[in-house]
């Protein structure tokens, strides 16, 4: 699989953060939207912040994301004449990497974005992409956009 890295803004980075420290000690989860550039890479324009749709204390180690909002994350991307680059998550008091059943669970090609929150406070981001074996997550590098990455509508 050839490197790709997400362009993502540190706005849309401290989005995340401060999504993951507000829903915490349960997981916060949203959609990545944007395009995917000729060059393997994929540029985040916009998130769309869901509900953790598991409940209690399921909702602490596990996020679900219903049918209802990936079809709401795909007609907000249309509207936005964007895509569903990935999605992503908090680990609350776990680290920024994704986990067992995250893999069991992803798709290949999209990003998944994970935010470590300790105690509350939000730490170290990092973003990963499945193999297309499905058999482990590598990891994908976060950099800011420059001019040279700029929309270019």
């Amino acid at each position: 699989m050839a490197l790709m890295k997400l362009l993502i803004s540190d706005t849309l980075l401290d989005t995340i953060r401060r999504h993951g420290a507000q829903t915490y000690p349960h997981e916060c989860c949203g959609a990545l939207l944007g395009r995917a550039e000729g060059n393997g890479s994929k540029r985040v324009l916009d998130l769309l912040p869901l509900d953790n749709r598991r409940e209690g204390e399921a909702a602490r180690t596990r996020f679900l994301i219903s049918a209802e909002d990936y079809r709401l994350a795909e007609k907000t991307a249309r509207e936005r004449k964007m895509e569903i680059l990935g999605f992503y998550h908090s680990h609350p008091d776990h680290p920024a990497r994704p986990s067992e059943f995250d893999r069991e669970h992803a798709l290949p090609w999209y990003s998944y974005v994970v935010v470590r929150v300790a105690q509350g406070q939000p730490q170290e981001t990092t973003s990963w992409v499945l193999s297309d074996d499905r058999s482990r997550f590598e990891p994908e590098p976060l950099v800011a956009p420059t001019a040279s990455h700029k929309d270019r509508g």
